[in-house]
């Protein structure tokens, strides 16, 4: 008897993970904040559609509204949203009054309580509140609602049925429809698998990834009859395809896949940061990394930051049967917006989840990881975030993300304390979204329009970036390519062009670098392989 034909993902396939139909990122997963969320985003944006669907349609087309609250489905599709409208209201009436009474209550509070005992006010807590929150004071007597994170995901606001992955092919020129304002409707080439992101038959297809199999076994793991196998077998491909291996040249690769993504080998050891991995569209595209260019396992994946760009679920599930431990940043749990990547990861069925405060490190044979500060972007909120020092032997790297060198001095004594640190990577988004953006939904108060404009989600300019490099020692540094790689369009909403003023930053920050006898300095897009005290191998 021959051996049946074995397959894999093909190349041009992504699993978008969904909760109600929306792409799944922290705020629509923490019940919390999807509550708020769905009150104060998604439900008015579908209402928005609803009355006007050919005006939402229209401006989707418009470069300049990209990011906008738009609803990108045809107008022929319109009793689609209107079913999803009905079944926000009916499947979370709990989580949207839950919503109300929360914003509804901090704002009575924060008229009544002004420093006398706060005690009181525990009888006045809403139902949909009640065993949930902890109520308290900062230390200027401002009253501070806490919500229990632990509790809530264990209670019935934390809802697994509404997960599910859409299965589809990507076709050309990494296009998809911008990730916050469209829901993505099932269209019949596609597969829908309503399953929990927790659950291990994720791992099995993912493994596709390195361990292909029969036709028939992947229509049994996906719940699929023989009259889907037209629909799957474009999604699929025979042709044999591998992970890849382990480096093992002499010193540290660095490989970088794209914004703030890099690959770090040496010595046995894989650490990768920020995972958002691109798809290759079918009609091609720009040259990139993909899932068939990490190995088999990786010992450590580092997450900086909870935005949707950082804390990318469609990446992380797809690696997690991949990844030893993943590394997350403490929350302090005062604030609902600051969740807790720990819990969050948990749920989504990682199972060494590993938080680090300021400093705290992880050793590993050769070097360790240790967390550092991470100043600025988020719109000046108290959000869990961190930069991470990766040191192997006498090398020393900092991934910072999208810090911004608000204080030199932190810098400087994280290099009194590590010793200098001779590569950086380094984000240069200058300008950066307004606080409404995307904090606007969480807001008990809308902000003032001043306040709104001034509090951007904003990292280094010239000068900033240039300040941190000087104050920890560096000699080469590698910025980020800001959101500008086609595949993180719908993520990023941005349209970059070679003189808009990031470029023009990252121009400032060449020559006095180049001055100093910085080795290297460069901003990075697409792919590139780096190599720190090592012959190319």
């Amino acid at each position: 008897m021959s051996n049946p034909i074995l397959y894999h993902l093909a190349a041009h396939t992504v699993a978008e993970p969904l909760i109600d139909k929306w792409i799944a990122w922290p705020h629509n997963f923490s019940p919390i904040l999807y509550g708020l969320h769905l009150l104060n985003y998604q439900k008015e944006v579908v209402v928005s559609y609803l009355k006007n669907p050919s005006f939402h349609v229209k401006s989707c087309r418009n470069p300049k509204l990209l990011g906008g609250p738009f609803v990108d489905v045809p107008e022929e599709r319109i009793d689609e949203i209107k079913d999803l409208l009905k079944a926000i209201e009916l499947n979370h009436a709990d989580l949207l009054r839950m919503a109300r009474d929360l914003t509804e209550f901090q704002n009575m509070l924060l008229k009544a309580a002004s420093g006398q005992s706060i005690e009181a006010y525990y009888e006045q807590i809403p139902d949909s509140l009640h065993g949930f929150v902890e109520l308290g004071y900062d230390y200027h007597n401002h009253p501070v609602v806490r919500c229990i994170e632990s509790l809530v995901y264990e209670s019935t606001y934390y809802k697994r049925n509404i997960q599910s992955l859409r299965i589809c092919s990507i076709a050309h020129d990494d296009s998809r429809p911008y990730y916050m304002s469209t829901p993505r409707l099932v269209d019949s080439e596609d597969i829908e698998w309503n399953i929990p992101f927790d659950s291990s038959q994720l791992d099995e297809l993912f493994r596709l990834d390195i361990e292909p199999q029969s036709l028939n076994t992947i229509c049994n793991l996906l719940g699929l009859t023989s009259k889907d196998e037209s629909r799957l077998l474009p999604l699929l491909s025979s042709t044999p395809s591998a992970h890849a291996q382990p480096w093992t040249g002499t010193g540290l690769r660095l490989r970088y896949f794209g914004h703030a993504c890099v690959l770090l080998e040496g010595n046995g050891i894989s650490i990768l940061t920020d995972p958002f991995i691109a798809i290759s569209p079918k009609e091609g595209g720009i040259d990139r990394l993909t899932f068939t260019d990490l190995p088999a396992k990786i010992d450590y994946v580092l997450i900086t930051h909870g935005h949707h760009d950082h804390f990318v679920f469609e990446s992380l599930l797809r690696l997690r049967h991949r990844i030893g431990t993943l590394v997350v940043p403490r929350s302090s749990g005062m604030f609902h917006g600051d969740t807790s990547l720990r819990q969050l990861a948990q749920r989504l069925g990682f199972k060494r989840v590993q938080e680090l405060d300021t400093l705290d490190s992880i050793s590993f044979s050769g070097g360790k990881i240790t967390a550092i500060p991470f100043f600025g972007e988020h719109c000046d909120l108290l959000h869990a975030k961190s930069g991470y020092v990766v040191s192997f032997g006498e090398e020393q790297i900092l991934f910072a993300a999208d810090s911004c060198c608000l204080d030199k001095r932190v810098y400087e004594n994280i290099r009194k304390i590590l010793g200098p640190i001779s590569t950086v990577f380094i984000g240069m988004e200058c300008i950066g979204a307004p606080l409404s953006w995307v904090y606007a939904p969480l807001l008990p108060v809308k902000p003032e329009r001043s306040h709104d404009q001034s509090r951007r989600s904003h990292a280094n300019d010239a000068v900033s970036a240039l300040t941190l490099l000087q104050a920890v020692g560096a000699q080469r540094a590698y910025i980020y390519a800001l959101g500008r790689e086609p595949w993180l369009k719908y993520f990023m909403a941005l349209i970059p062009t070679d003189d808009d003023p990031y470029m023009q930053e990252i121009n400032k920050l060449l020559a006095p670098t180049k001055a100093e006898g910085f080795l290297d300095v460069q901003m990075l897009y697409g792919k590139k392989d780096l190599y720190l005290g090592s012959e190319k191998g």
